[in-house]
């Protein structure tokens, strides 16, 4: 297996077409993909790419943020749109909101950004509306327009319960499994496996973290090549979310 980041990804703007900035850059490295790459592609590209932007000048905030804000310390604005991001809320103390997210994970401030966003201080950045429709359409142009098969993980950064420092997280995903259920295999002795299901796209998330890195990096875009994929359903995103029912940690 081998990993590299695509190399000089312009700024992406709204209404830019991802796989134009992917095949460019890729042709002015000499580099090309190859069927059976996977292609890493950090949300956050995706979510400018999509004009998720939100100018907080313009956000009022309800009642319910304000008073949720005051508890957490945190700018009414954002909460406001952290609500409006989210499903239900996990957990809420001075400096941490911890919500379920309306794609169906758990996530702090509801995977909203300012980090890598212009706009003098004003602008935040929302998740892709539907990461999994967003991935299928990367894979789908970048088949039609370089004629190769790829798989296509669109990652964010998490943090864990009880676990210190963030890791990739897969949000979005085409053409691989999502989760792979090893239950029914056997170890090296000959124990069947009953309990052991891998996280396969938050597998690949991480990995490609290490190369695009969280602060002034600029490699949005990894190819992991040589990866060895299990031959089982594809997955979306969303079966990487643990039923509440049992989830201990929310």
């Amino acid at each position: 297996m081998t990993a590299f980041a695509v190399p000089d990804i312009p700024l992406v703007q709204p209404g830019d077409d991802l796989v134009t900035h992917i095949a460019n850059a890729l042709a002015a490295s000499q580099e090309a993909l190859q069927d059976g790459d996977i292609l890493v592609i950090s949300s956050k590209i995706i979510s400018k790419s999509e004009n998720r932007f939100v100018d907080l000048r313009f956000v009022e905030p309800s009642a319910q943020a304000l008073e949720l804000a005051e508890k957490v310390n945190k700018d009414p604005r954002i909460v406001e749109m952290v609500l409006q991001e989210s499903k239900s809320i996990s957990r809420a103390v001075p400096g941490v909101l911890v919500v379920e997210h309306r794609l169906g994970f758990v996530s702090a401030n509801a995977g909203i950004d300012q980090s890598n966003v212009d706009g003098t201080g004003h602008n935040i950045l929302l998740l892709p509306i539907d990461p999994d429709k967003s991935a299928a359409h990367i894979r789908d142009s970048i088949h039609e327009r370089l004629g190769v098969t790829v798989g296509i993980v669109i990652s964010d950064t998490h943090g864990r319960p009880f676990r210190r420092g963030n890791v990739g997280v897969a949000i979005g995903i085409a053409g691989l499994p999502a989760v792979v259920d090893l239950r029914g295999e056997f170890d090296l002795f000959g124990r069947e496996l009953v309990a052991s299901v891998e996280g396969f796209g938050d597998l690949l998330a991480s990995a490609a973290h290490l190369l695009c890195g969280e602060t002034n990096e600029g490699r949005p875009v990894i190819v992991l090549r040589g990866v060895p994929v299990p031959d089982v359903e594809h997955g979306l995103g969303a079966d990487m979310n643990r039923d509440p029912a049992h989830d201990l940690y929310r």
